[in-house]
């Protein structure tokens, strides 16, 4: 903010299926614009792709500039859970859009929930007899 330029947040949920970009202000409380991989992709298999990602962080990044906003800090989130938590490629994407389309890109963090107690796989101690 020191240089009178607006600054915002870019919440990124990325999972394998889908990608849902949320910008809201530095508190969260107001949502500025949002885009997911279903407003823009018309096939269920194209709403995690990268290209989806990347034309929703086009789309976003034209709103932000009519709101003269020029900076963004990026949240990213991926699936919770006991499996893998590795960021699906849509937000990588998302973020490469943004600095493209000339918005300034300040920390990025990873927010993805750690599960602490974590339930038991199924299958037991010797695995799942086929």
């Amino acid at each position: 903010m020191a240089d009178g330029r607006k600054w915002v947040l870019a919440h990124i949920s990325s999972s394998f299926n889908n990608t849902i970009i949320t910008i809201t202000d530095m508190t969260g409380a107001e949502t500025i614009a949002r885009a997911s991989g279903g407003m823009i992709a018309k096939a269920d298999r194209d709403e995690s792709s990268p290209y989806t990602a990347m034309q929703m962080a086009t789309q976003l990044a034209a709103k932000l500039k009519e709101r003269e906003i020029w900076g963004i800090h990026v949240k990213v989130k991926a699936s919770p859970g006991r499996k893998a938590r590795t960021i699906a490629p849509g937000a990588q994407a998302a973020i490469r859009a943004f600095a493209r389309a000339g918005l300034r890109i300040g920390k990025r963090e990873d927010v993805t929930p750690v599960v602490h107690n974590v339930v038991k796989r199924p299958g037991g101690r010797r695995g799942r007899r086929v």
